[in-house]
């Protein structure tokens, strides 16, 4: 049957999926150490430390740290040594 040989994919489309699928799950896993807000609250705090300086995605971390009886919010924000321009004040 070589004439329909050109309809068969010549990728392995079940292990690109595979792959894809494990990529989904470790991200989901590491997200998934917290509340659900943390998410949202580090996309806010970096929307609004963009008004001010120019920074990269990950420039913002927000982790939730037990501390004996207390839980802790750890914000670590990573800012350029030279601030650029960002539309700011």
């Amino acid at each position: 049957m070589a004439l329909f040989d050109f309809l068969r994919p010549k990728k392995d489309t079940a292990s690109i999926a595979k792959n894809r699928l494990r990529i989904l799950i470790e991200q989901e896993r590491s997200d998934s150490g917290g509340p659900d807000y943390l998410p949202v609250m580090r996309r806010e705090l970096l929307e609004v430390i963009r008004r001010y300086v120019s920074v990269d995605l990950d420039a913002v971390k927000v982790d939730l740290l037990k501390d004996g009886d207390h839980d802790v919010l750890d914000i670590s924000v990573s800012l350029p040594e030279k601030p650029g321009p960002a539309g700011a004040v």
